[in-house]
């Protein structure tokens, strides 16, 4: 590896949204050696079953652009 033009790498602890941290290496610059998440797959919609939510919002979305029906 040619030296000096690799990022450092380092220690830091991310912490999630629900509080919980652990420990990793990075090449992130953070403030301190610390990352906080606010979204992660305990709130992601993605992860916790709404996505039944989603698609009707665009259904619903969408049928309002087609019929032009905006309220």
């Amino acid at each position: 590896m040619k030296k000096g033009i690799h990022p450092e790498y380092k220690e830091i602890t991310v912490v999630m949204s629900d509080g919980t941290e652990f420990t990793t290496r990075s090449t992130m610059n953070t403030k301190e050696g610390v990352y906080k998440s606010e979204v992660d797959s305990k709130n992601h919609p993605f992860y916790n079953q709404n996505k039944k939510i989603q698609k009707k919002a665009g259904r619903i979305d969408r049928f309002n652009k087609r019929y032009n029906k905006n309220k």
